[in-house]
């Protein structure tokens, strides 16, 4: 046998996912390999006719506490770990009648699945796998030995491999399914740290912080062609949205697809189904159009109006279940994606005829009070921060103006500031009787974002045949403090009678007085919203 093969004669095989696992073991013993396991897998292989050895027959002991320790031996670990071309290793092997393993077959058990369900701490703590990392981790550790499978999708490659290499399989390919073992290990062990850290005081500055995930979707590129890209889902996290979505039907979705979506999502999320209905369109992460409504036809109607050149190509989600009316008007131009949770067969049949579109249905909405962590990269690390989980309903406004703001105001100050929120900062919101009229996104200045809210706004009117901008008689979100005056007095000569903001600037005093001399009513939330 060539040094760069391994010879596969024994195989350990553990796991929880009892899926395929028949098969792929009878593929093996039909090889000449010679099966050991332990516990539910034994059981499972022994009533499907297959020979196989118990664990505790290598080890000479019993599976104890529960099952949590019968794999921790040398007897399983030493046939592990031993290099086979070692003559001190193979020497200790014969010495205490050690026999070594050539494959291991262990998944995990399911620790994300069990806190995804919102089980207890104690359960989740039973969940923990102890015995399955540590014999994959020496498994992996030995790759130019022994080969190690953690994912039932690799059942069918390596049983082609050892077809081809008539019952061996090479180091490279070894090498492959160790780095693969390693991954899910550096995975698993995130989701255990992470999930920790909500049970333990100062978890936003521990020492260490770990992230993984499993591959969801590999990505033709990412924001441009020649970048490389793929999409994973966070183990263990329930939180609706992208990762619990099913693509109904459209074409394959890219990086920026995904990335507008989410923003897109996330932005409807904010406004109560039961309340009222609502649309947000989003055009490269940022909103050019939300809207509530008494049904989707009428909020989608209203958002799209806000900005309908913006919403060409651009990624339409809705906070109620799709239906016919709603997807009928939809589809009248032209959209990337459709986001909801749910959506009638009458709306899906609609949205089949735009082959191209694609259609994701989520399940629910995500809970914009979830607490959470959000994650970017810089050069050589991480910047992590916990989720805006703020929102306007909860917040206690202060009237800082001599005139407080009328109870219609007063609505469309919650609304224009739940879509603040969501654009790019410095952002400024127009907002009239629940949908928005101007929206000012990233810009390095305020007062830029003020004149380009209100220029949209004018152009609306425009389009609409009105003299009149339709910013007049609006209210105005800013996600930050004004520092100065300035792009307070850009939202008033526009026609804003109210504003909305944090507050917390030197010249707040400055400000306040230009709102009163411009007769504007304005309040401060204290909650700033950047969004970078």
């Amino acid at each position: 046998m060539s040094h760069d093969q391994v010879r596969v004669a024994r195989a350990l095989l553990s796991v929880s996912d009892k899926a395929g696992l028949v098969d792929f073991a009878r593929a093996l013993s039909a090889r000449g390999v010679a099966l050991v396991s332990t516990g539910g897998t034994h059981k499972a292989l022994t009533e499907a006719g297959l020979p196989v050895t118990e664990v505790s027959e290598l080890t000479g002991f019993p599976e104890m506490m529960d099952g949590r320790v019968k794999t921790l031996h040398p007897a399983v670990h030493g046939g592990l770990l031993a290099i086979r071309d070692n003559p001190e290793h193979q020497a200790a092997l014969a010495a205490h009648g050690i026999a070594a393993i050539d494959l291991l077959v262990v998944d995990l058990y399911p620790f994300e699945a069990t806190i995804a369900a919102g089980r207890s701490y104690d359960d989740c703590v039973e969940n923990i796998d102890i015995g399955g990392p540590a014999m994959i981790r020496a498994a992996a550790k030995n790759h130019a030995d022994v080969a190690v499978v953690t994912d039932v999708a690799d059942y069918a490659p390596v049983l082609d491999a050892l077809a081809q290499g008539n019952g061996t399989l090479t180091r490279p390919f070894c090498r492959a399914l160790a780095q693969k073992a390693y991954a899910r290990t550096a995975a698993y062990d995130a989701a255990i740290a992470n999930w920790m850290s909500g049970h333990v005081e100062a978890a936003s500055t521990a020492p260490f912080r770990s992230f993984g995930g499993a591959l969801a979707q590999g990505l033709r590129y990412g924001e441009n062609p020649h970048q490389a890209a793929a999409f994973y889902r966070a183990p263990g996290i329930a939180r609706a949205g992208i990762a619990t979505a099913r693509q109904v039907q459209g074409k394959e979705l890219s990086y920026n697809n995904l990335n507008d979506t989410d923003a897109a999502y996330e932005c409807v999320a904010e406004f109560d189904p039961a309340r009222a209905a609502a649309v947000a369109i989003i055009k490269h992460a940022n909103p050019c159009g939300v809207a509530e409504g008494e049904n989707l036809v009428e909020a989608y109607a209203r958002a799209l109006a806000c900005d309908p050149t913006s919403a060409f190509g651009g990624i339409v989600a809705l906070n109620r279940p799709l239906d016919a009316q709603a997807a009928a008007e939809i589809v009248k131009i032209f959209t990337e994606v459709i986001i909801a949770p749910e959506a009638s067969e009458e709306a899906i049949a609609i949205v089949a005829a735009k082959k191209n579109l694609r259609l994701l249905l989520a399940g629910g909405l995500p809970d914009p009070r979830a607490a959470g962590d959000t994650v970017r990269t810089l050069a050589g690390g991480l910047l992590v921060q916990g989720r805006d989980a703020r929102v306007i309903d909860d917040m206690a406004l202060t009237v800082v103006t001599k005139r407080a703001p009328s109870e219609a105001e007063l609505s469309d100050l919650h609304f224009a500031y739940r879509v603040a929120k969501h654009v790019k900062s410095n952002a400024i919101v127009y907002a009239k009787d629940g949908a928005t009229v101007g929206i000012g996104a990233g810009q390095m200045s305020r007062v830029d974002s003020s004149r380009i809210a209100a220029w949209k706004a004018a152009e609306g009117a425009q389009r609409l045949g009105r003299a009149e901008s339709l910013a007049v008689g609006a209210v105005v979100a800013s996600d930050a403090f004004f520092p100065f005056a300035d792009g307070l007095m850009a939202a008033a000569e526009a026609g804003a009678t109210a504003v909305i903001q944090p507050g917390g600037s030197m010249r707040d005093d400055d400000v306040i007085r230009a709102a009163d001399e411009a007769g504007l009513a304005m309040v401060f939330t204290g909650v700033r919203h950047f969004r970078h």
